[in-house]
């Protein structure tokens, strides 16, 4: 009550009416100028910035023809091989010598198109049945020709992956904290799912296209690799080199889609 009565004698005094009341004391005001210019800083970015997300999906280090499995035409004993695993022939190249059981005549098996042998499924002395699978050859027309990255990406995945994004590769056979990651651009996205043989028959495999469609029929995203001349493996990398070799086709990656910016006002607006 002692207060209040002299807080109260205070306000009669004519002199106090000229005194100007303090709303605030000068640090609350400059916490109040710091959270306006944090609320306006955040509003600009909300209409004017963009969160960068990405898209993470399966690939293989492909050649972009795909490749076909070559077989046999007739039934009988493979007498003579002509190539192996590894090597690069032209169209019409002959692969394989064919005896059949009837008239022992030698039946020559041909490439239908160039390509390099990545399996050899018919050793010399095998018998074969008529259609048979032979040999998987992948479409190339010379060994230096260049790799794409083949990803088989979720339909859902897919369809928010646009043309010309940045992608970012791991590959597995080469170590990522010491040589860093492969560079690439989104090529081609696919109008549609793929069957399982529909895969198999592009990579001549059918682990793979099993492995690849774990999560149901997945969309194929081409992947361009960005070329490094000065690189031993010729390709572009988040290191200033890579790694010290040539890149194989059929190497497994995993893939890092860099997707377009959203604002992030959009999140709240209908």
């Amino acid at each position: 009550m002692q207060f209040r009565q002299q807080a109260l004698a205070k306000q009669q005094s004519p002199e106090d009416l000229d005194v100007p009341a303090q709303l605030a004391r000068p640090q609350g005001r400059l916490v109040l100028l710091v959270t306006a210019a944090v609320v306006a800083a955040a509003g600009f970015w909300a209409v004017t910035g963009t969160v960068s997300t990405k898209a993470d999906a399966p690939g293989i280090l492909f050649h972009a023809e795909g490749s076909y499995t070559l077989e046999s035409p007739v039934a009988g004993q493979v007498v003579a091989v002509y190539a192996s695993a590894g090597d690069t022939l032209a169209a019409g190249a002959p692969l394989l010598g064919v005896r059949t059981g009837s008239s022992q005549k030698v039946q020559m098996v041909r490439t239908v198109s160039a390509g390099r042998i990545t399996t050899l499924s018919a050793p010399l002395g095998s018998v074969v049945a008529t259609g048979s699978g032979l040999a998987t050859v992948e479409r190339v027309t010379s060994p230096d020709e260049p790799l794409v990255a083949v990803l088989y990406a979720s339909a859902t995945t897919a369809s928010s992956i646009p043309v010309g994004a940045e992608v970012d590769l791991t590959v597995q056979s080469v170590p990522v904290q010491q040589y860093g990651l492969l560079r690439g651009k989104v090529q081609s996205v696919g109008r549609s799912p793929e069957s399982q043989q529909q895969i198999a028959g592009f990579l001549g495999s059918d682990q793979l296209a099993q492995a690849f469609s774990t999560q149901g029929e997945p969309v194929p995203v081409v992947v361009q690799l960005e070329r490094y001349g000065s690189s031993r493996s010729g390709y572009a990398w988040s290191t200033t080199q890579g790694p010290p070799y040539q890149l194989q086709s059929t190497e497994l990656v995993s893939a890092a889609v860099h997707l377009a910016g959203q604002h992030p006002i959009d999140w709240i607006l209908p």
